[in-house]
């Protein structure tokens, strides 16, 4: 099968995450991917728990289908290996501090200069322009400076950081959006672009409706915990056995929740005739839905919901998603070959379905600390 960036060579300077993730988006969708590496130590992240052989899953899930070559570019040696690299790449993709790659003298307006076909991927906590560019950040530290901290949590509790690292993971997908974008105007005009892309920024531009209702009102959201600010019911409800959730998310699905709970009388209720009838009246709206559902187990309910074809759901731990039906069937479970045989490791599967392309991902393989060596220096003596 084809693959989308089939023949696009990326070298990846980036480590942890934020880089990292950017460049797995891309090998997932075909092209190759070089990582350069620190001599003896590699990426921070081969140092990561969970381990398996001394081999660690966080860098596998990561860094699959990438292949290594370790140098260090500030010898002399290495730096001239990896300048027989840059003419035959086509995207360079970094997550350093702004001005790093300068004093190596990498940066973008001296490898333009040198390689104008070559785009220039950067993703950093701040940017590389505005008055803290310069500031050191990581993923907690942009959820806290966006806003997204101060909206995720209870009300009246202490604002808590989302459990996975999206200031990270949001900064590199937005980064591989740009080199794509990137690559396809070079067709057209031979030359690469540099793509600057803030933590920071990539945090904020996911706050659609925060934004929205600041913007509107002239006041900050508050926490909602599960609840959505803006729809309603959209949260979390109270079973016989626990928590499920119900999203009805406008006057149809409305409707259809309440038959389906039996609960019709709603349906013509002044204080919930409309979405923001509902908002407004939100708290005597789920005690009423909860005096219902407190009767049945989830079950029952996201039963009943299914069938009136109201959006419902288990709130499952991540054991039980990656075991779902649905999950599975779209191959976003994937086994990942370990270093030295033995038992594949798991990871999350490339989420992008395109036709005519493997999304199984059956052959990626996490690299071991410059174990492509000699399969490089080999392509760069094909000339």
């Amino acid at each position: 099968m084809s693959t989308p960036l089939s023949g696009i060579t990326v070298i990846d300077l980036s480590h942890v995450l934020a880089g990292p993730y950017c460049t797995m988006v891309l090998s997932d969708l075909g092209a190759r991917v070089i990582k350069v590496e620190q001599p003896d130590v590699g990426d921070d992240t081969r140092h990561f728990p969970p381990f398996r052989a001394g081999e660690s899953a966080y860098f596998a899930a990561i860094n699959r289908g990438k292949e290594s070559i370790a140098l260090n570019l500030k010898d002399d040696a290495d730096r001239a290996l990896f300048e027989q690299m840059l003419p035959k790449a086509d995207i360079l993709v970094e997550n350093f501090r702004p001005g790093v790659m300068e004093r190596l003298g990498y940066g973008w307006d001296d490898l333009h200069a040198r390689f104008p076909h070559l785009i220039y991927g950067a993703v950093s906590g701040f940017g590389h322009t505005g008055p803290e560019a310069m500031k050191p950040a990581y993923d907690m530290v942009v959820q806290a400076r966006s806003g997204l901290m101060s909206i995720t949590g209870e009300a009246n509790r202490e604002p808590v950081r989302v459990g996975a690292s999206v200031g990270d993971i949001v900064g590199g997908m937005f980064l591989a959006q740009g080199v794509t974008a990137a690559l396809y105007e070079r067709v057209q005009s031979g030359l690469g672009r540099k793509v600057d892309v803030a933590m920071l920024d990539g945090q904020l531009a996911i706050l659609e409706h925060a934004i929205a209702i600041t913007n509107e009102t002239g006041d900050s959201p508050k926490r909602s915990g599960a609840r959505h600010p803006s729809i309603t019911p959209f949260e979390t409800f109270h079973a016989k056995n626990g928590l499920f959730v119900i999203a009805a998310g406008n006057d149809v699905l409305f409707g259809r929740m309440c038959e389906a709970l039996g609960l019709d009388a709603m349906k013509s209720d002044p204080r919930f005739i409309t979405n923001a009838a509902r908002c407004k009246h939100v708290k005597i709206l789920k005690r009423m839905i909860e005096m219902v559902t407190l009767e049945q187990k989830k079950k029952h309910w996201i039963g009943l919901l299914e069938a009136a074809g109201v959006p419902c759901g288990p709130i499952q731990n991540v054991a039980k998603a990656m075991a779902d039906p649905q999950i599975q069937a779209r191959n976003m479970v994937v086994e990942l070959a370990a270093p030295g045989g033995g038992k594949p490791f798991l990871a999350a599967g490339n989420p992008i379905k395109i036709s005519g392309m493997d999304d199984t991902l059956k052959d990626a393989r996490a690299p071991t600390l410059d174990g492509d060596r000699q399969a490089i220096l080999d392509w760069l003596d094909e000339g």
